[in-house]
């Protein structure tokens, strides 16, 4: 294994699992680019199946895979992967003993945006739809960006924005310390709640990475008014640089007013349900008005039009009697903050949660705080938790949190009972959460509901 040190030779790229949505992104750059672009997957998808659609080939296959790598020059290409690949598989082997140069990806994200004008976003919650906000508001107000996101915006149909280089946009990702690869231009850190211990073992630790990553931001820094870290801090208070004030809901959008170091801004809208949306927002405005202060208002005027990210508090149904919403919560805190704005957009209407735990490792670490959480809904059903890269802990199940839950009616169920659960449900609000494939089965749901609205 031969590490990477410079881009400017590399004419092919292999992206060791493509379908990954940080991956994937990258992958699109380099094809607009004119590489070549390749890639393996263990699992077809659709987003795997849109990658082929736009002329980038794909293996799913781990033999074939490294036949294909055997053949590829060994001066000019590239294998890009990430720390989730399984080190007991047989690509990871050869890896290990090929003349290919490999990168993770995030040193590869590091090294594009290096002395590039670079904002990121960072923090245990918001980075995808504060990135996806701010590429928006930028684009739609003439900025060249260059966008990485980590979710699919619904209006674009796309992970990947480009209207040019002169602003790059990316989330700076704190698993596996890869943040500390980014030396961007300005910063948001919207968020240190403990996660990953997996990897940093304490949340002291991970939170001296937060502090590392923001020492490596070469100009601004901005965090949440909550936040202990040093920077200029945003928020909802008035001692914010930065703050919302005179928040109201009004069928079914925020309106607020913006109280800027430049002016205030009065009557905002943002669609987006939730007050953790709200500081999204308030995020993407501060990291856009450092780069073009001038044009603070028209960013703030374009939230209104923002469409949102796909699994990002999603309505699948919104009727009457039933709404269906999709969210990628999989952390207590995000699930409390997809609670409330549940709560906040259908009040007095009773919530059902269907949760699909996600890592044994953090199912196990939080459980306690999972379980006040998922408390907050009215009904409550869990699927087995969804392993991703993780082998499983002896004990750590679905049994295991629903055994901590009290005084809520709460079962376990199969991925193949959440319809009829929703059938047989009181309850005329009903979330799906987690961040496994949970999402797959949350859109066979929507088709069917969408389906018996059309036999109506």
């Amino acid at each position: 294994m031969k590490a990477l040190t410079h881009i400017q030779t590399i004419e092919t790229y292999f992206f060791v699992g493509i379908g990954g949505i940080g991956m994937s992104a990258l992958a699109r750059y380099f094809h607009q680019k004119q590489k070549q672009v390749l890639g393996y997957d263990r699992t077809a998808s659709a987003l795997t199946q849109k990658l082929q659609e736009e002329g980038i080939q794909i293996q799913f296959e781990e033999e074939k895979t490294i036949a294909q790598l055997q053949k590829l020059h060994h001066k000019t290409t590239a294998i890009v992967f990430t720390p989730a690949i399984s080190k007991q598989s047989k690509l990871w082997k050869f890896m290990l003993q090929t003349e290919l140069f490999t990168i993770k990806r995030a040193e590869l994200l590091g090294k594009l945006t290096h002395n590039k004008f670079c904002l990121a976003v960072a923090g245990t919650h918001g980075k995808t739809t504060t990135t996806s906000i701010l590429t928006h508001i930028l684009k739609e107000n003439g900025v060249g960006v260059t966008a990485f996101l980590g979710g699919i915006l619904n209006e674009e149909q796309t992970n990947y924005i480009s209207t040019g280089e002169d602003v790059f946009v990316v989330e700076a990702d704190e698993f596996d310390r890869s943040f500390l690869q980014l030396h961007p231009t300005v910063a948001v850190i919207t968020s240190t709640d403990a996660d990953h211990l997996e990897i940093y073992g304490t949340a002291d630790v991970l939170l001296e990475n937060f502090n590392a990553f923001a020492k490596q931001v070469t100009k601004k820094v901005f965090v949440a008014s909550e936040l202990s870290l040093k920077g200029e801090k945003i928020g909802f208070m008035s001692t914010d640089s930065i703050y919302a004030k005179n928040i109201r809901v009004r069928s079914g959008s925020y309106f607020f007013d913006l109280v800027t170091r430049y002016n205030t801004l009065t009557n905002i809208q943002l669609t987006l349900p939730g007050k953790h949306n709200l500081f999204n927002a308030i995020s993407a405005i501060a990291l856009a008005a450092y780069y073009q202060p001038e044009k603070i208002e028209s960013f703030a005027a374009s939230l209104a039009t923002f469409k949102g990210v796909q699994r990002r508090f999603n309505y699948l149904l919104n009727e009457e009697k039933l709404s269906i919403v999709d969210d990628y919560a999989h952390h207590p805190t995000e699930i409390a903050a997809a609670h409330q704005a549940a709560q906040e957009m259908h009040p007095n209407e009773n919530l059902m949660l269907i949760f699909q735990p996600h890592l044994f490792s953090r199912t196990q670490k939080f459980a306690e705080d999972f379980a006040q959480s998922l408390m907050l809904f009215d009904e409550i059903c869990i699927l087995e938790i969804y392993p991703a890269r993780e082998e499983p802990i002896e004990g750590i199940n679905a049994a295991f949190l629903a055994n901590k839950i009290q005084n809520k009616p709460v079962k376990i169920i199969e991925k193949t009972e959440m319809l009829s659960s929703i059938k047989d449900t009181t309850c005329s609000v009903v979330l799906l959460l987690g961040a496994g494939d949970i999402g797959v089965e949350a859109q066979k749901i929507k088709s069917y509901f969408k389906y018996e609205m059309e036999l109506e």
